[in-house]
């Protein structure tokens, strides 16, 4: 029987040794959310069903399901449009994803990657995997700080995946290359920080700066950007797949493809609002929101309205006071009349997934 072990650890020295053990054993790993409260982390092992549990306690037998030879780990989604379903990524896939991620950034014997995402999360859990099946160096660092980064500089790694807040945060010249994931990267990004797209159905990032890398293929169908390659999910959890006959993945991501194939996305099926008549993409706007300088973060999301069909909202964390009319001047100052909010919520943060993508939902929910 191939064994489904749940890693209930903190991202470590110990976590990526189960790892490495479990693989060794033809067995396949899920990463456990440590973040999670105790309801919704026995909630999620329900639902994954592992076999095992090793944790810092022990390793202890669960009564799950095995999986099938050649799986390799079980991956939770983000949850940000609603409950994390479980990936199920094979080795092959594993490898084809690594290969092609190295390949694109040119990874080579003097590189070595630093850990520091959630490894629940395929952004931060890929970056183990792909040292483990290339025989790459890895420093691990239990959460991403600025001191970690650092530190992580100095024993010589070179590469790291980083949600792009924390480019705030740090030095981006003290690694070869950076790579952005989860939400969106910001415009002024140094030229060594490659914004990726991707999500836990391809395994990671599978667009680079726009270009798809090696053996990936995509296309947008009426609008809805398409995913083949070697490294997408071989099912769910439960065995159902997303992946039609052909080997596409719908993504459920709207975007646009470029002659020379360089792809633009424009966000989620659902996020997109339309208001008297006009389009509005959220991303857009809260681009040109954080740019006003008493603006930290914003969200933008749409709300139904009996005039305009929807309206847009934006929730804006603020260093100082603002009004609705200076952020609809300045939004205007780039962008058409339409995209200017017509409501405005001061809040203390935006909720965000572990990788920074906005829970939109979760806004939209307060208003209730």
């Amino acid at each position: 029987m191939n064994e489904l072990v749940c890693l209930d650890l903190p991202l470590g020295e110990r976590f990526v040794d189960e790892m490495r053990r479990a693989w060794d054993s033809g067995d396949a790993v899920f990463p456990l959310d440590q973040r999670l409260p105790a309801p919704a982390r026995a909630a999620l092992v329900r639902e994954v069903a592992p076999t095992r549990i090793v944790s810092l306690d022990g390793d202890s037998g669960f009564d799950g399901r095995p999986v099938e030879p050649g799986d390799a780990v079980v991956v939770a989604t983000s949850g940000s449009t609603g409950l994390p379903k479980a990936a199920v990524l094979t080795h092959h896939a594993v490898r084809a994803s690594a290969m092609a991620v190295h390949a694109r950034i040119g990874a080579g014997p003097s590189d070595a990657w630093l850990a520091c995402l959630p490894p629940a999360h395929v952004g931060g859990l890929s970056v183990v995997m792909r040292c483990l099946v290339s025989d790459m160096r890895l420093v691990c660092a239990p959460a991403f700080s600025p001191e970690a980064y650092l530190s992580a500089a100095r024993e010589g790694a070179t590469l790291v995946s980083l949600v792009p807040t924390a480019l705030r945060r740090i030095d981006p010249s003290l690694y070869r290359v950076i790579v952005l994931g989860g939400s969106r990267p910001p415009a002024d990004r140094p030229a060594n920080c490659l914004a990726t797209y991707g999500m836990t159905e391809t395994g990671s990032g599978v667009v680079y700066d726009g270009m798809p890398l090696d053996n990936v293929q995509v296309k947008v169908v009426d609008g809805i950007i398409h995913v083949r390659g070697p490294m997408l999910l071989r099912c769910w959890r439960d065995g159902t797949t997303p992946v039609d006959s052909d080997g596409w993945l719908r993504t459920g991501d709207m975007g646009s493809l470029a002659a020379d194939g360089r792809l633009t996305v424009h966000g989620r099926e659902g996020d997109l609002i339309i208001t008297g008549g006009e389009n509005v993409w959220p991303e857009p706007v809260e681009a040109a929101i954080d740019t006003h300088p008493d603006v930290v973060e914003s969200c933008v999301v749409g709300v139904d309205d009996a005039e305009w069909g929807q309206a847009v909202h934006a929730f804006v964390v603020v260093r100082n006071e603002l009004t609705l009319d200076a952020i609809r001047d300045h939004v205007k100052l780039t962008l058409p009349a339409h995209c200017a909010p017509k409501h405005l919520h001061v809040v203390d943060s935006v909720p965000r997934t572990a990788l920074g993508k906005p829970r939109r939902a979760d806004l939209l929910s307060s208003l209730d």
